[in-house]
């Protein structure tokens, strides 16, 4: 995986929509997708299975996501749309993620839904909801290693034609990486470090090693238990290498192992039957026409925008807005690219449209509460403003009372106006990143205000998970510091750090690496 920060590139918008669009909603996901209402249910049931069998194998449970909060789906077009959305031209990005509490949002390329092993672009979209399903599922972080074989174990997935899932095939993505890539040895895999001064800057088989090894400890008769005994103990704190020793013993002998393992012409992986696997229904809806002609302005906007973009992205908007003055779902889109433009009035006058033609509509609370809080920042009575700023953000409460983003600018209300947030705003904020615990930004605001009430050995343990990430970039780096610094605090007294590392990426793309 990549750090992407470059700007969103022009999206073709001068072309018009190319079939129907269509919504798929269901338990854990959104999709928008415009391709026959026949395959999009098809791929929304698909990715329904597969989150029942990743519960069904890992034996987790998950309570169902408030609907802000599951996983959104774009279906953008092929490998060149992806890559001008983006905004890279870098030919391996098959696919990318963003991960944020009440808007996390996957683009992906067209639906192939295929018998068997999947299209790339999908196997990168299972990777990515292997990491949402673990990251959500556990607050103890995962080597970089056992994260991403875990994740590359759960995406090498087939869906068959009679609803069975088989789930930890081998990696046939990887095949090529295993073959001819530079070599990783199990020693370089459990330690980081290690495997970072080693590298020689060419691809090398990380990734493939990885999923190699993870698979292995999976369904190895003469090592089972091991994986999770390694997992515990590093929970516990032993570092990964000390660890692996500990569990796995001789490394070289493990990695002699792991070579033979490779070689085998057959593999075990799991078969669930459609009756293991249940999931809830799909329900599809036909976007009107003016909601369908603004889904590339939509994804503009979600995708992130710079401010030279979001001039584009606006007057694109207006100029649909304008044939569809009634459309509810063209109202909300034209408010957040309003508000994208700095253009506050323009976005809570969009957003109020929006909301009296249909007050169901969400995001036209948040784009509405979010120009709000951007006024109240230069109101004369900051009190009354902010207290005007949280009203859309009730309303959305009200409609919908997990939605995290309530609870964060609850908290945020308070800092905002420079007062100490009350308990109930802190306990919000933490109940925000419950919700969210895929959002580090907001683990980050989490870990940092504990430590500020003296709660160190939480803010510890929120941080943990944080430090640990392997795609974590600036804010990993700034966790690892903080854990630093935190080893020498008093519990119960304050903490605040003593610096700040700035170098935090905003958009975490998939290029197919990982």
């Amino acid at each position: 995986m990549k750090y992407w920060v470059a700007i969103l590139a022009l999206f073709a918008l001068a072309s018009p929509a190319r079939a129907d669009w269509y919504e798929a909603s269901s338990e854990h996901f959104v999709i928008y997708a415009d391709d026959s209402e026949k395959d999009i249910r098809r791929f929304a049931e698909n990715l329904e299975r597969y989150h029942s069998a990743m519960a069904y194998i890992l034996n987790q449970k998950l309570d169902a996501p408030s609907p802000s909060n599951r996983v959104v789906i774009f279906v953008a077009g092929n490998q060149r749309d992806i890559r001008e959305l983006a905004g890279t031209k870098d030919k391996t990005l098959a696919g990318f993620y963003l991960p944020r509490a009440g808007a996390s949002r996957a683009f992906v390329q067209d639906i192939r839904n295929k018998k068997g092993y999947p299209s790339f672009s999908t196997t990168v979209l299972l990777h990515e909801y292997a990491h949402h399903f673990l990251i959500s599922t556990t607050r103890y972080e995962m080597p970089r290693w056992m994260s991403e074989g875990a994740a590359e174990f759960f995406a090498a997935a087939s869906f068959n034609g009679d609803g069975t899932i088989q789930i930890g095939r081998p990696a046939q993505h990887r095949g090529m990486e295993l073959a001819f890539a530079d070599g990783v040895s199990v020693e370089q895999l459990l330690d980081h470090e290690l495997y970072e001064s080693s590298r020689s800057g060419r691809y090398d088989a990380f990734y493939g090693r990885s999923w190699a090894l993870y698979h292995m400890l999976t369904f190895s008769e003469e090592r089972r238990g091991q994986l999770g005994q390694y997992w515990l103990k590093v929970a516990q704190g032993t570092p990964s290498i000390e660890a692996g020793r500990e569990v796995f013993g001789d490394l070289d002998a493990l990695d002699r192992e792991l070579d033979a393992y490779l070689e085998q012409r057959r593999m075990m992986n799991y078969v669930l039957k459609p009756e293991m696997i249940p999931f809830g229904p799909v329900t599809i809806r036909p976007l009107p026409k003016g909601e369908a002609e603004m889904m590339v302005v939509r994804m503009r906007s979600q995708r992130g925008v710079d401010e030279e973009t979001a001039g584009e992205v606006v007057e694109d908007a207006r100029k649909i807005a304008a044939k569809y003055p009634g459309d509810a779902g063209v109202l909300t889109a034209l408010a957040e690219a309003e508000y994208d433009a700095g253009n506050d009035d323009a976005a809570i006058k969009a957003a109020d449209a929006a909301i009296a033609l249909d007050p169901s509509r969400k995001n036209a609370y948040v784009q509405k509460g979010y120009a709000l809080f951007r006024k109240a920042e230069d109101a004369d009575d900051k009190n009354a403003a902010f207290e005007a700023a949280m009203a859309p953000f009730s309303q959305l409460n009200a409609l919908e009372n997990d939605h995290p983003l309530p609870l964060i600018y609850f908290y945020r209300s308070f800092l905002d106006r420079g007062e100490m947030p009350s308990e109930s705003a802190r306990h919000a904020l933490e109940w925000a990143y419950q919700l969210a615990p895929f959002d580090k930004g907001l683990g980050m605001n989490v870990a940092m205000m504990q430590a500020a009430e003296g709660k160190i050995a939480i803010a510890r343990d929120t941080l943990g998970p944080l430090s640990a990430d392997p795609h974590g970039g600036g804010l990993a780096k700034r966790a690892k510091l903080y854990l630093s610094q935190l080893e020498n605090a008093t519990e119960g007294e304050s903490w605040r750090p003593s610096i700040v590392v700035v170098d935090i990426p905003e958009i975490d793309a998939d290029d197919g690496e990982d």
